[in-house]
């Protein structure tokens, strides 16, 4: 064994020991090095593979009908780029050389507003820019788009080769359209913000709330690590019936067209709850189309003109200042009122003389209606306006949350100053007052008034959400609210409900009735203020209204349809009152439903008539359906010759086919009954030909039955 020599071997540890040191020494200083000199470079790359607290948007919640069907909801749109640097850095420039052509093609079948050429003008563009992010299409594009896009050539291989990129956008979709546009509401198109209606009132709840993830590059992908999950929003059940909104508005476009109207209100509510099951406002445009632009059924204050008057005369006879069988003088359609020509429509024909307190609303009369508020509330218009604010008819209806743009209407009250004068009110304010000028009400507060007098007087918020969804489920419930309980005594609500009835039957709103149902209901036709430029600025502009509910009976729906029009002629109950009449219509015929029991008539023959002609085909028939049939006769339809013949119905269940004697083939036949088929081969076989004037069965022949043939016979048969 060999001796250890420590002056050999000591000497080489230190070496390696030395060396190690040395080395540890580097790594320390490399270490520091980074950490201080390259710490920011060090940085930034770690950026590129990893990014922190990266925002996730949530699903929005959809927008659906009173019965659950699609009215707004997301779907995605997708922005699509080319990055060249990433394509000629994975020598995928080569193939796109080859492909440019196919795809500039392809390109073009999909956006037929730019030709192959045009796009191949344009990508070339971007190749020599060697952009990193060059828009394909200069507008968002659908998911079929996109997908038909991915299928492209070059465009279908994994991105980092292809250099396709893309943004996904959520687009907000309309399943119907406009319809009904300004109260669902829209958002902004490059903004996930809302602009107006139920989008914008429950933005938050169909937003929804984002989720946050991490992303880290692995193996050249991004895996997205989630922190927070991002929480999709809910869906709103609006009161909006799709077929009764479709309904609404082409009444109200289809009515607006014929009268060149400028713009067109209609709201239907439900009577029980108040919900709005339909709203509409179209508005004419530069271009002469109608559209929805503004929500003027919440947001226009204007004054309501004769549809008030029956406010009016409710707060006299619930004051009971007045009753039913009240008269006032309208003498001959003009009377002075404080210096101030008071007129009714029809002035100009003599007037309507003495009426009664119904026939002043039957016929309108605006001296009748005034003249009975200002000669029991002169004194004291303070009373009156109290009463009209009884009624419920200047209430804030609370819809600024719900519809973005409600104004709640202005009814001033009378004040007077220190020394008793009044220092906001005319002699000629309450009378005015009292036919619908001097206030200022939007029509959705004029209908819940209607609404409430329908309902047995108990006044209801008008309703457009009845509930929250999220994954089926209700999570939050709107019912309906009750405003007032009662906006006026029982025995003069009874009173208004008749005469508004009878201004349908025997007033001047008959053209909003039905034949099938009873309408209750009031016309209005008001000049339009111009403000500083009063009534007459310019030419005049009328709004005509009608407000009403239906049936009288049991109201089950009311109604108000307002038009703005500019010019004569102009009348609520012929313009306006048309347009109740198809809604009203059209919603009751909805809900028709009728038993095919009631279709059967005692009287009806269950048993097909049988003509004349080959009663092979007959039998074969009939036996096939189970109906007995009487035959003196025998063949097989299947395999026997024709047999001629007719047939008869025996009581309510049984034919009895009988077989007729022919003549011979130099002879015509009888064809008389049968149908054109029969009767023309029967002929024509024997050599004679026909014409055919009419349809159905054969009632006459030109040629009579015997009648020798001869060559060159035409026979001409009439059918009917």
């Amino acid at each position: 064994m060999k001796k250890f020599d420590p002056k050999k071997i000591m000497p080489r540890y230190n070496l390696i020991a030395v060396l190690l040191t040395l080395v540890a020494l580097a790594v320390i200083g490399k270490a520091l090095y980074t950490m201080t000199a390259k710490r920011q470079y060090w940085l930034t790359v770690a950026d590129r593979v990893k990014r922190d607290s990266v925002s996730v948007r949530p699903n929005r919640g959809n927008i659906l009908s009173c019965d659950g069907q699609l009215m707004a909801s997301s779907l995605p749109e997708y922005k699509c780029y080319l990055d060249f640097k990433t394509m000629k850095d994975t020598h995928t420039d080569s193939l796109w050389r080859v492909k440019e052509d196919s795809i500039c093609e392809g390109l073009h079948q999909l956006f037929p507003e730019q030709s192959a050429a045009q796009f191949k003008a344009h990508l070339d563009e971007g190749m020599k820019k060697q952009s990193r992010y060059w828009a394909i299409w200069n507008k968002r594009i659908d998911y079929n788009t996109f997908c038909e896009l991915r299928n492209l050539p070059v465009f279908r291989l994994p991105s980092l080769r292809s250099g396709f990129t893309y943004e996904e956008y959520d687009a907000r979709k309309r399943s119907y359209g406009s319809l009904a546009g300004r109260t669902i509401g829209a958002m902004y198109g490059a903004k996930d913000t809302a602009r107006f209606g139920l989008e914008l009132s429950y933005d938050s709840i169909l937003r929804g709330t984002n989720g946050i993830v991490h992303r880290r590059k692995v193996r050249n992908k991004f895996l997205d690590i989630t922190d927070t999950p991002p929480v999709d929003g809910a869906d709103i059940v609006t009161t909006i019936d799709v077929n009764m909104q479709d309904l609404a508005e082409r009444a109200v476009i289809d009515e607006l067209k014929e009268i060149n109207g400028n713009v067109g209100v209609a709201i239907v509510m439900d009577v029980p709850t108040g919900d709005v099951k339909a709203i509409v406002n179209m508005e004419k445009c530069f271009d002469g189309q109608y559209r929805e632009i503004h929500n003027h059924a919440v947001s226009d204050l204007l004054e309501p003109g004769s549809v008030f008057k029956p406010i009016s005369l409710m707060v006299a006879l619930d004051d009971g200042v007045v009753d039913t069988t009240y008269k006032v003088e309208t003498y001959g359609g003009i009377f002075n009122m404080y210096g101030r020509d008071m007129k009714d429509w029809n002035w100009r024909k003599g007037g309507y003389g003495t009426l009664t307190l119904p026939q002043t609303l039957w016929y309108s009369s605006n001296i009748g209606v005034s003249r009975i508020i200002d000669d029991h509330y002169h004194n004291d218009p303070q009373k009156f306006v109290r009463g009209l604010y009884r009624t419920g008819i200047a209430d804030d209806l609370g819809l600024e949350d719900v519809i973005p743009g409600y104004t709640p209407p202005v009814i001033r009250m009378p004040h007077k100053n220190k020394h008793g004068q009044w220092t906001n009110w005319s002699k000629t304010a309450l009378p005015w007052m009292s036919i619908g000028y001097e206030t200022q009400v939007p029509p959705i507060s004029t209908l819940t008034f209607y609404n409430a007098v329908a309902n047995g007087g108990k006044m209801m918020r008008p309703r457009f959400v009845q509930r929250v969804e999220k994954n089926g489920q209700t999570i939050m419930e709107f019912p309906p609210e009750v405003m007032r309980e009662h906006i006026c005594g029982k025995k003069a609500l009874g009173e208004i409900q008749a005469i508004l009835e009878q201004v349908v039957s025997v007033g001047l709103g008959k053209k909003a009735g039905s034949k099938s149902f009873h309408v209750s209901g009031k016309t209005g036709t008001a000049q339009i203020s111009k403000g500083a430029g009063g009534y007459k600025a310019g030419g005049t502009n009328y709004l005509l209204s009608f407000a009403g509910y239906f049936p009288s009976e049991h109201p089950r729906y009311s109604c108000i349809v307002c038009i703005q029009k500019s010019g004569l002629p102009a009348s609520g109950g012929g313009m306006s009152g048309v347009v109740f009449h198809n809604i009203a219509e059209g919603i009751m015929a909805q809900d028709i439903k009728l038993s095919v029991k009631e279709a059967r008539d005692s009287a009806s023959v269950f048993v097909p008539q049988v003509l004349n002609g080959n009663i092979l085909a007959a039998d074969y028939v009939l036996s096939h359906i189970g109906i007995p049939v009487n035959k003196s006769w025998t063949g097989s339809y299947a395999n026997g010759n024709p047999i001629w013949g007719g047939g008869e119905i025996k009581g309510r269940s049984k034919v009895n086919l009988f077989q007729r004697k022919q003549y011979g083939d130099k002879y015509m036949p009888d064809v008389t009954g049968m149908g054109a088929r029969d009767a023309v081969f029967l002929i024509e076989r024997r050599g004679v030909r026909c014409t055919i004037v009419g349809r159905g069965h054969v009632v006459k022949q030109s040629l009579e039955p015997g009648h020798y043939i001869k060559r060159g016979d035409r026979c001409q048969l009439t059918l009917e």
